[in-house]
C-alpha cells in the first residue's frame, strides 16, 4: 500500500510539473526531493536502491549535455534529417514572410488571455473618421449599383473624378508623397461603407492601396522610383494594376513560365542593359484602365551580365501602360460585376533595368517582396470586401423579416426564418471582430502571415454562407435583379473574393497549417535552421537546444490535454465574467491542438504536407481557435454589452463546435487506428460534450435584428447607413420603425375584425372601417397607412416590359462589346 501511494504521488508530481511546463532543473530538483524523503521514509533498502539507480539514469542522461546529445539528441537529429521535407525556394521565401502574431501563442498551447485583451483594439483617428465622415459619405450618395452594373459596367466617369481627386487611390501613400497616410483599420472601414453599396467601387479603391505598385515601392522602390510615382498614385494621376496570374500559374505563382531576359537594348535612342520581356497575364484588377503596371516575371540572364548566375528568380517591376509591345485594355467579365478586370500580354518588350522595383538589387527577390506585403494586405481588401455585405445583411435581413408578412405574421417570427437570421448575427460579428483584430494588429507594425490567411479564407467563407442565407430570407425579392435590389449582385460576386489572393481550397489545404506550423510552433522552425547548419557540431548543439524543449513541450500538451478534458477545464486561469468559461474551453483545445499537432508530425514526417485532407482540419482548428479569441476580445473592447451576449455565446459555441468536430474528423481518418483510439482518449476523455447552438439562443439572437435594437446597430456599425433616398437600407430602417409603431393598432384591428365589429377585405379597408367606428383614431389611421406604404416599398420588386428588357439587353450587349474592344 506504502509503495502504491508512492507511486501516485512520483505520477502526480509529473503532472503537475509537465501541466505547469517546468524547467528540467526543477524537474530534477523536483524528483531529488522526493528521492530523499522516500529514502529518508523507507531507508536504503533494495527498491529504493534500485529508484535511485533508475533517477540517476535518467536525469544524469538529461542534464549532462554531452551524454544527452551523443545517446539521446544525435539518433533524433539522424532521424529529423531524413523526415524533413525539402522545400522550394518559393516555399522557403512564403514561409519566412511576415510575424507572428496571437496565433503563436495559441500554437503555444496555453495562451494568455490578458495578453490579448491589452492588445491595443483598432480605433481610428480624427482624420480617418473625417474623411469617413466626408468624401466617403459622399461617395457613397454618388453610387447607383444598378446604373454601374446593368447599364454602364463601369463607374461613372464623375466617379472616377471623385475618387482620383480625394485621394482615394492613395490610402496607405505616406503624407510626404501627397497620400493619407491611414492605418489598415481605417483602410478597412473605407473599404466596407463603400463596398456596402457598390462591390465595383469598392474593388475599384481596394487594389491601388493592396498588393501592387505602391505597396511594393513603399518597402522595396529606390528613392527614384519613390519620388517618381508615389505622387502621381496618390493623385490618382497614375492607374495601377499588379499583373501576377497567368494562365498557365494561378495558386503555384512559381510555376509562372513569363520571362525577361537580361540584354542589352536600346531606350530613347541610347544602348541601355536592359530585360527582354515575353507575358501572357490574365484576372488583372484595374488592368484595362491602368496607366503603370506592376509586372512579376522570372529573370534569367543567360549572358551572366549581371553576375555568375543564370536563373535569378522571380522579379518585380514597374512598367507603363504604353510601353512598346503590350496589349492590353480588353476585359473579362467576373460574374456580372463591373469592375475593371482583365488580360495583359506582353511580347518583346524591352525595359531598362532600372524599372526593376528597387533596382537591380532586388532583381529575383520579387516571391519575397511579394510575400511580405500579402502577408498584411490579404487581411485587409477581401476580409473587408465579405463584412460589408455581412452587415447589409445584418442590418436589412431582420427589418424585412419584421416587415414581410406571411400567414398573417412577420415571417421573422418562423422557426424556419429565425435560424439564417441567427447565423447572419452570430457570422457578422466573426467576421467583423476577425478583420479588427487582424488590421490592429497590422497596425501595430506586424505582418500576420499566418493570421492574415485564417482572416480571408474564412472571412470571406462564412460571407459567401451568410450570401446564401440572406436569399433564404429575402426570397423573391432577392432574385429579382433591377433597382430595387440591393443584394443580387453581392450574391452573384461571393465567389469571387474566394478565389484571388491564394484560392480558399489551396489557403485551407496547404497555407494554414502548412506554414502555421513551421512559423508559430516554437521549435519547429529551429530545429529546421538547425538542421540547414554545414557545421556538425554546431548543427546538433542548436538541434539539442530545440528538441529537449520540443519533447518537453509535446508532453506537457499530452497531460495539459488530458487534465483539462478530464476537468473539463474548470481549473483554468481565464478572465472573469460572463465569458469566462469560453477563455477557459478555448485553452483546453489550445493545449489539445498542439499535442495532436505534434503527434501527426511525428507520425507523418515529410508527408503531412500531402496528408492534406488532415492538415486543412489542423489549419482549421488554428483558424476557430482564432476566429474565438477574436470574438472574446471584440466584445471586451466594444464593453462587453450585455445586450449582446446572446450573439457572442451563439459566435463562441459555433466556433467551440467547429474545433471539436475538426478533432473528430481527424481521429476518424487517422490511418493507425491505435493512435487514434488513443488520441480519442486523451482529447475526449468524457465525450463530446459541445454541439452546434441551441434553438432557444438562436432565437435570442433572431430578436436582436427583428427589431431597432442597440446589437443590430453595432452589427452594421460603418455601414452606409444614411437617411437619403437613395439609400434602400434607410427605407428599410424607416419602414421597421413604422412597423413596430403600428403593430398595436394592427392588433386592435385584427380584434375588431375577430369580433364582427368593422367590415372589409384589405388591410385599407378594414382600418378606414376602424376609423369611421372610432375605434382607432385618426393619428393611429394616419400611422397605419405611413406604415403600410412604407411597408409596401420595402417589399416592392421591379418589373419591365419586353420593349424594356430588349433594351436592356442591346444596352447589356453594348456595354459587352464595348468591354470586348
Amino acid at each position: 500500500m506504502i509503495g502504491f501511494c508512492w507511486v501516485v504521488i512520483l505520477l502526480v508530481t509529473f503532472c503537475v510539473l509537465a501541466y505547469q511546463r517546468a524547467s528540467l532543473v526543477i524537474w530534477t530538483c523536483s524528483y531529488a526531493l522526493l528521492m530523499i524523503f522516500l529514502t529518508k521514509f523507507h531507508g536504503l533498502t533494495t527498491g529504493t536502491a534500485i529508484t535511485w539507480i533508475v533517477f540517476f539514469a535518467i536525469f544524469l542522461l538529461l542534464d549532462v549535455g554531452v551524454w544527452r546529445r551523443k545517446f539521446i539528441t544525435r539518433p533524433l537529429f539522424n532521424f529529423y534529417r531524413n523526415v524533413m521535407p525539402s522545400m522550394s525556394r518559393t516555399e522557403r521565401q512564403a514561409i519566412s514572410a511576415g510575424t507572428v502574431t496571437w496565433e503563436g501563442d495559441l500554437f503555444r498551447g496555453n495562451p494568455d488571455w490578458k495578453k490579448l485583451l491589452s492588445h491595443e483594439p483598432a480605433k481610428l483617428t480624427a482624420e480617418e473618421q473625417a474623411f469617413l465622415d466626408g468624401p466617403v459619405e459622399t461617395l457613397c450618395r454618388m453610387l447607383n449599383d444598378w446604373d454601374i452594373t446593368h447599364n454602364r459596367m463601369d463607374l461613372p466617369p464623375e466617379v472616377w473624378t471623385f475618387i482620383k481627386e480625394n485621394g482615394f487611390f492613395g490610402l496607405i501613400i505616406p503624407k510626404q508623397y501627397g497620400g493619407k497616410q491611414f492605418s489598415a483599420y481605417a483602410h478597412s472601414q473605407i473599404l466596407i461603407k463603400v463596398g456596402g453599396i457598390s462591390i465595383t467601387a469598392g474593388s475599384s479603391i481596394a487594389v491601388p492601396n493592396s498588393l501592387g505598385p505602391a505597396e511594393l515601392l513603399l518597402h522595396y522602390g529606390t528613392e527614384e522610383q519613390k519620388n517618381h510615382y508615389l505622387p502621381r498614385l496618390a493623385r490618382g494621376e497614375d492607374v495601377p494594376c499588379f499583373a501576377l496570374t497567368s494562365p498557365v500559374a494561378g495558386s503555384d505563382a512559381g510555376a509562372m513560365t513569363d520571362n525577361g531576359i537580361v540584354c542589352w537594348g536600346e531606350y530613347n535612342g541610347q544602348k541601355t542593359l536592359g530585360i527582354r520581356l515575353n507575358f501572357s497575364k490574365r484576372y488583372i484588377t484595374l488592368a484595362p484602365v491602368a496607366t503603370v503596371i506592376g509586372l512579376a516575371f522570372k529573370l534569367y540572364d543567360p549572358d551572366q551580365l549581371l553576375g555568375n548566375k543564370e536563373d535569378i528568380g522571380i522579379t518585380c517591376a514597374l512598367i507603363p501602360r504604353h510601353t512598346p509591345g503590350i496589349t492590353i485594355g480588353r476585359r473579362h467579365f467576373p460574374l456580372n460585376t463591373a469592375f475593371q478586370n482583365g488580360p495583359i500580354q506582353g511580347k518583346n518588350v524591352f525595359i531598362p533595368l532600372d524599372w526593376i522595383i528597387g533596382g537591380k538589387e532586388k532583381a529575383g527577390k520579387g516571391w519575397g517582396m511579394l510575400m511580405e506585403c500579402l502577408a498584411a494586405g490579404r487581411a485587409i481588401s477581401l476580409p473587408a470586401s465579405a463584412v460589408a455585405g455581412a452587415k447589409v445583411l445584418s442590418y436589412s435581413a431582420g427589418a424585412y423579416a419584421r416587415i414581410r408578412k406571411q400567414f398573417n405574421l412577420p415571417i421573422g417570427k418562423f422557426e424556419g426564418i429565425e435560424e439564417p437570421l441567427a447565423r447572419i448575427a452570430a457570422y457578422t460579428f466573426i467576421m467583423d471582430a476577425a478583420r479588427t483584430f487582424a488590421t490592429a494588429s497590422i497596425d501595430c507594425g506586424e505582418k500576420p502571415s499566418v493570421a492574415s490567411a485564417i482572416v480571408k479564407y474564412h472571412v470571406t467563407e462564412l460571407g459567401r454562407k451568410i450570401a446564401c442565407d440572406g436569399m433564404d430570407i429575402f426570397g423573391g425579392k432577392g432574385i429579382c435583379l433591377g433597382p430595387k435590389n440591393f443584394i443580387g449582385r453581392g450574391y452573384e460576386a461571393a465567389p469571387i473574393a474566394i478565389t484571388v489572393e491564394g484560392a480558399n481550397i489551396l489557403t485551407r489545404n496547404m497555407i494554414i497549417f502548412g506554414q502555421g506550423v513551421i512559423r508559430c510552433h516554437p521549435y519547429i522552425l529551429p530545429e529546421m535552421e538547425a538542421a540547414r547548419i554545414s557545421d556538425p557540431k554546431e548543427a546538433l548543439k542548436a538541434f539539442d537546444k530545440a528538441v529537449i524543449k520540443h519533447v518537453a513541450f509535446g508532453i506537457s500538451n499530452f497531460v495539459r490535454s488530458l487534465i483539462l478534458g478530464l476537468t473539463s477545464s474548470i481549473i483554468v486561469q481565464a478572465p472573469r465574467g460572463k465569458m469566462k468559461r469560453y477563455y477557459q474551453q478555448a485553452t483546453r483545445f489550445c493545449s489539445a491542438f498542439a499535442f495532436i499537432s505534434d503527434v501527426c508530425m511525428l507520425i507523418f514526417g515529410g508527408s503531412l504536407k500531402r496528408k492534406e485532407s488532415i492538415s486543412a482540419r489542423l489549419g482549421d482548428i488554428l483558424s476557430y481557435l482564432y476566429l474565438l479569441s477574436a470574438v472574446l476580445k471584440h466584445f471586451h473592447d466594444q464593453g462587453e454589452n450585455m445586450d449582446d451576449l446572446p450573439v457572442v455565446r451563439y459566435a463562441s459555441l459555433f466556433c467551440l463546435f467547429e474545433i471539436q468536430e475538426r478533432f473528430d474528423e481527424i481521429i476518424k481518418n487517422f490511418p493507425n487506428r491505435i493512435i487514434a483510439w488513443m488520441l480519442k482518449i486523451i482529447i475526449f476523455p468524457l465525450g463530446e460534450r459541445f454541439s452546434k447552438p441551441r434553438d432557444a439562443i438562436g432565437h435570442k439572437v433572431a430578436q436582436l435584428l427583428l427589431a431597432p435594437t442597440e446589437t443590430r446597430q453595432r452589427l452594421a456599425s460603418g455601414a452606409f447607413l444614411s437617411a437619403v433616398p437613395e439609400n434602400v437600407l434607410a427605407d428599410i430602417q424607416d419602414a421597421l420603425v413604422k412597423t413596430i409603431a403600428a403593430d398595436p393598432i394592427e392588433k386592435i384591428i385584427k380584434t375588431a375584425k375577430k369580433d364582427a365589429t368593422i367590415s372589409g377585405y384589405t388591410a385599407e379597408e378594414q382600418a378606414q372601417s376602424a376609423l369611421e367606428k372610432n375605434i382607432i383614431s385618426a393619428e393611429d389611421f394616419q400611422l397605419l397607412m405611413q406604415a403600410e406604404e412604407a411597408r409596401k416599398k420595402v417589399i416592392a420588386v421591379d418589373d419591365f416590359s419586353n420593349e424594356e428588357l430588349a433594351g436592356m439587353i442591346e444596352t447589356h450587349k453594348d456595354s459587352l462589346l464595348k468591354m470586348a474592344r
